[in-house]
């Protein structure tokens, strides 16, 4: 039997990151984010370490910051430092619970067509350093937690049982895996809540909840129309195209529902003192259509919500959603 630092003997050739030498019907690996360095040296290691912490996946940690962001206090300077610090704190834990991920799933990522090629499934960081990795970055992101409100810390645990839960059992069972998600941004949401001292909305966790059911009903849906789906995730199998479909639709139109029932609800307009953030409804659904056209036509992805991230499109829509907010929020006022 192979040992875990090195790849079974059956396990296909890893190409160079970037170099497109991929197998016919494969797509080539996307720009690197960072500059490459010369193959083994320490740089090299190095980079490859930050690739695993996967910084990119950050902004979904955005969600720690909305109740700060709502909370009409962006410029208090005990807020700032709570928000702030929530937003670094969750975004080590996330770089944690990756890389735990990784080193759980190493073996089916060494022989999927594209993951291979991610940091520890190609051998660029050893899985020693891996778990050294993983153990750095937990335990300076709960002494960072602890620094925070009781409230938060409660959160950040729970929230980390929860992505422990789901690496190792929840992620195998369809439908429950995408619930796990759901559940991991509502409670950034409440994390983030925390970290500020304000009471969360409902409104807000209800469209956080739906939002994030939608986004993880179009991931399945897009590895569901991949080749061997079923192989590289076990809960594959046991959905469906159609409901998945049917999930996608619903969910979308619940969640414009929701946010458009919130910039409307009368308490929402005298709190901000605005009747003018039904307008920003457009941000979110243009968000919504482009993702699932992003499903559509990119079926060879690694995963749609990185091809998010590097959509021009969608993320100049998500940079102008934020500044009008904060405009309205912030600098409108009815005459």
């Amino acid at each position: 039997m192979a040992s875990a630092e090195e790849p079974p003997p059956n396990a296909p050739s890893v190409p160079a990151e970037g170099n497109g030498n991929l197998g016919p019907g494969q797509d080539s690996a996307p720009p690197p984010i960072f500059p490459e360095a010369p193959e083994g040296s320490l740089l090299w290691r190095a980079l490859g370490l930050l690739r695993q912490m996967r910084p990119e996946q950050w902004l979904k940690n955005a969600f720690v910051l909305a109740p700060w962001v709502f909370s009409k206090q962006m410029t208090h300077q005990s807020i700032v430092l709570g928000a702030v610090g929530g937003f670094g704190v969750f975004c080590l834990l996330a770089s944690s619970i990756y890389t735990i991920n990784d080193l759980a799933d190493l073996e089916a990522d060494r022989v999927h067509p594209r993951k291979r090629r991610r940091p520890l499934a190609s051998g660029r960081v050893p899985v020693w350093a891996g778990k050294v990795l993983a153990g750095v970055l937990l335990t300076v992101a709960l002494i960072g937690a602890v620094l925070g409100p009781i409230g938060f810390l409660a959160t950040v645990l729970g929230y980390f049982a929860l992505q422990i839960a789901y690496t190792f059992k929840l992620k195998k069972i369809a439908y429950v895996d995408v619930g796990c998600i759901a559940a991991g941004f509502v409670l950034r949401v409440v994390a983030g809540s925390f970290a500020v001292r304000v009471t969360p909305s409902l409104y807000m966790l209800a469209c956080t909840l739906l939002l994030a059911l939608f986004l993880g009903f179009g991931k399945r849906r897009h590895e569901l129309a991949g080749s061997n789906a079923a192989k590289q995730r076990s809960a594959l199998g046991q959905y469906s195209p159609n409901v998945l479909t049917w999930a996608l639709a619903v969910t979308s139109v619940l969640t414009v529902a929701s946010y458009l029932a919130y910039t409307l609800d009368p308490a929402t307009r005298a709190f901000f003192n605005s009747n003018w953030l039904w307008v920003t409804a457009i941000h979110p659904i243009f968000g919504m259509f482009r993702f699932v056209q992003l499903i559509a036509t990119r079926p060879k992805a690694e995963s749609p919500t990185q091809e998010m991230l590097r959509d021009v499109p969608f993320m100049m829509n998500l940079v102008l959603y934020a500044l009008e907010i904060v405009f309205i929020i912030y600098h409108i006022r009815p005459t």
